[in-house]
């Protein structure tokens, strides 16, 4: 269960409409549906972030899926990205199930919790700068209620950056290392940051990121977000 921070924080981030082309956008797609999904009522609402309160690794991603999350109300839930990305964290002992397909299916996260970049469905999966922006303060303030974490898993350039911006706004900002696969950035209190390709269709049909890619790079997470506490895989 979400701890009382998370589950408030998770009320304002459904209610928020900061962003008039994400809204509108979102909205459209939840009120004219895919043909295959016409018979499903549409979440059609800013996602906050789900999982483990007291996870170690913190997985970011880009933004949801017009037909995926904008549709089922959680990340990387009813898409092929999402089915990628939970096969590899089910296989890597974060997830309790191989599959992601709706808000009542059982899936749990162990160790691990899911957000994004931006919280609505942006048209051509194409957030603008000032929407990135708009939503970085409810990045922010997960990451500030997950004290245990450890490894920031970002997935893809764009979150990459959006993350980054949130770690270290200005006057203080860092200079940001080139993304890349498998890219690991140390930061304060031992935390690290890790990079992935982003499990997009695009991304997992043409090989550029395979099941083995993720794998290691989840291990590596385990490794880095296990190092010096003692624990270990249950």
């Amino acid at each position: 269960m979400p701890t009382p921070g998370l589950a408030e924080l998770h009320d304002e981030i459904v209610a928020c409409r900061r962003c008039p082309r994400l809204v509108a956008w979102r909205e459209e797609v939840a009120a004219t549906r895919r043909a295959a999904f016409a018979g499903e009522e549409y979440w059609g609402r800013p996602l906050a972030g789900f999982g483990d309160p007291a996870a170690r690794l913190v997985l970011v991603g880009l933004a949801p899926a017009a037909h995926g999350g904008n549709r089922t109300g959680r990340m990387f839930t009813g898409d092929r990205s999402g089915d990628f990305l939970y096969a590899g964290l089910y296989r890597a002992g974060y997830a309790s199930c191989a599959e992601s397909r709706a808000l009542d299916d059982g899936l749990e996260l162990r160790g691990a919790f899911m957000t994004a970049a931006v919280r609505c469905a942006p048209p051509q999966n194409r957030p603008t700068p000032q929407e990135r922006d708009n939503c970085a303060p409810w990045l922010a303030a997960e990451l500030a209620l997950l004290g245990e974490a450890a490894v920031y898993l970002a997935l893809g350039g764009f979150a990459y950056e959006s993350l980054w911006r949130v770690l270290f706004p200005p006057p203080g900002r860092r200079p940001r290392p080139r993304f890349a696969h498998g890219l690991e950035v140390p930061l304060e209190g031992g935390r690290t940051v890790l990079c992935s390709y982003h499990p997009s269709q695009q991304n997992t049909f043409t090989g550029r990121l395979t099941a083995a890619m993720l794998d290691t790079v989840l291990a590596r997470a385990r490794q880095l977000a296990t190092a010096g506490t003692g624990l270990s895989r249950s």
